[in-house]
């Protein structure tokens, strides 16, 4: 039988996973950075990687973000936001460069 406590074990089982995986995620990329093993080129596609996986374990453990049907308005309201950032961050690097190569 499934109860109320069944259910709170589980969600706490779920965020303390979640912790160990983003602790155990962020102490890689900080161990590729001070200990550096491969070229520039493969640590930042290491950390660009790293953040990645770190981004899909903070949706899944701690903002409880699924692929399931009934959690796709959080998906759509996520993605619009995504674009929404992307959009500004492109906006300010096309400024910047444009300001960058009259400066030159």
């Amino acid at each position: 039988m499934s109860g109320p406590s069944d259910s709170r074990r589980r969600e706490i089982r779920t965020y303390l996973t979640g912790y160990g995986a983003a602790l155990a995620l962020t102490c890689a990329a900080f161990a590729l950075v001070r200990w550096p093993v491969f070229g520039s080129g493969a640590t930042f596609a290491m950390i660009l990687a790293l953040g990645l996986i770190q981004i899909v374990v903070q949706f899944r453990c701690f903002l409880h973000i699924t692929l399931a049907r009934s959690a796709r308005d959080d998906l759509q309201l996520i993605l619009f936001s995504l674009l929404i950032i992307a959009l500004m961050v492109g906006g300010t690097l096309v400024i910047l460069f444009n300001l960058r190569e009259r400066m030159m």
